[in-house]
């Protein structure tokens, strides 16, 4: 990683955190998103591949090479130290899951010098740790990707970008960082983007795994919901 690039989680979680708060919005699954985006760095590299005709979306280990990001590295080998291949939409699952998700995500940003990290007092009763921006330019400079992303009829579009926007989307951060009523305007050009139209193969397998992944966990949270009600 060279320069100002930065990894697509590192990009989600910029999406995520409020800019002064530096807090999670209620009502997001940005763990999705962020694992998502694992999958997707992972594919996009080559680290791993998805044969397109296999119904089981399974990832098959391809290239150990670390990143030098301990997150990445840790997916990375998590899937070759794996007794078997595993399918995409399980790994998702069990990425977005990791403990510890949000400080260790914000804590690479942070080294980056894009968030700062501090404490704060909730109620006199207990602190928290918050990751308020500090440097606006990365944030501002995704945002105006998205942005023409969302807003032109470009065909040639980033897939890094792509990837990001369709993540955000799926899993309720796009809402909280973009006009709600231009995004429902142009939800013929998202939902475009989202099916893979102007997507590469390789994106659209991790974006998949993460839609089925948010269903499957949608799903066991309704239903131990509803057992709980009735008991």
């Amino acid at each position: 990683m060279t320069g100002r690039q930065l990894y697509l989680y590192e990009e989600i979680m910029l999406l995520a955190f409020k800019d002064k708060e530096g807090t999670i919005p209620i009502g997001t699954m940005y763990n999705f998103a962020v694992s998502g985006a694992f999958m997707a760095e992972l594919l996009l590299t080559e680290r791993i591949k998805v044969d397109p005709s296999d119904k089981k979306k399974l990832a098959k280990p391809v290239d150990k090479t670390k990143f030098g990001d301990p997150l990445l590295d840790e997916c990375l080998e998590s899937i070759f130290d794996s007794r078997k291949e595993r399918r995409m939409q399980t790994w998702v699952s069990k990425f977005a899951n990791m403990s510890k998700l949000k400080h260790r995500t914000a804590k690479q940003l942070c080294r980056r010098g894009i968030l700062r990290m501090k404490e704060e007092d909730v109620l006199l009763i207990f602190k928290r740790k918050v990751y308020p921006e500090v440097d606006p330019g990365p944030e501002r400079e995704l945002k105006n990707r998205i942005r023409e992303a969302i807003f032109s009829d470009r065909e040639d579009l980033d897939p890094r970008t792509t990837v990001v926007l369709a993540l955000a989307d799926k899993t309720g951060l796009l809402r909280v960082n973009f006009d709600k009523k231009k995004l429902k305007q142009n939800k013929k050009r998202i939902k475009k983007i989202c099916n893979g139209e102007v997507t590469a193969q390789a994106t659209q397998e991790a974006i998949q795994a993460m839609q089925a992944a948010i269903a499957a966990a949608t799903t066991a949270a309704s239903v131990a919901a509803t057992a709980g009600a009735t008991n």
